[in-house]
């Protein structure tokens, strides 16, 4: 009778762990519904660059978003639908133009530049800006020619302390986790 009194509580106890269980799944699976319902309509759609990570070095675009001093190039990578490749493992180089950049081009240049129906030339002019090796500042030497992503070519000069590229100046440079950002005074414009 004692062995069937042990068997009753272990069963009695698994039965009412299995019912606690049970019971308390049903809320939180009403609540995880009520929750996906509304996150469905909320998240963003799109590639590698709708990606949240906090914790993570940023990737290129994560850099570019979160400067102040590159919301017109931004708006061009957004226009020229070239957020989601440069958001992809790389590595890429970036000669980032600030907005100042941008701003010396002739009047209306810009919005032209961003019009559905001149995507491909845009994105020619973004190309420019990329190469598809990292390239830290150390590595780069005066006289280097550097092949970019459009096919063209851009050489470096070192006088000093100071970098530049087809006379774009390089002001700052930022690690990314899919290669370097260097940021440029100016566009750096193929020939």
């Amino acid at each position: 009778m004692t062995i069937m009194k042990k068997l009753n509580a272990k069963l009695f106890l698994t039965l009412l762990g299995a019912a606690l269980i049970f019971v308390s799944c049903g809320p939180a699976e009403n609540a995880n519904t009520d929750h996906n319902t509304e996150t469905a309509s909320t998240e963003p759609a799109g590639g590698q660059a709708s990606v949240v990570d906090d914790v993570s070095q940023p990737d290129i675009v994560k850099i570019a978003v979160g400067s102040k001093d590159h919301t017109t190039l931004v708006a061009a990578l957004q226009a020229a639908a070239y957020v989601d490749v440069l958001a992809n493992a790389g590595p890429f180089t970036v000669f980032a133009p600030v907005n100042s950049a941008f701003d010396a081009l002739p009047a209306g240049t810009l919005d032209e530049l961003v019009k559905p129906e001149n995507q491909e030339k845009l994105r020619r002019i973004l190309e420019h800006h990329v190469t598809t090796t990292s390239y830290s500042l150390e590595m780069l030497q005066d006289g280097q020619v550097l092949g970019m992503a459009d096919g063209g070519n851009a050489t470096i000069k070192v006088d000093g302390d100071k970098y530049s590229i087809d006379g774009a100046n390089i002001l700052a440079s930022v690690k990314a986790t899919n290669g370097m950002v260097h940021v440029v005074d100016a566009l750096v414009m193929s020939k």
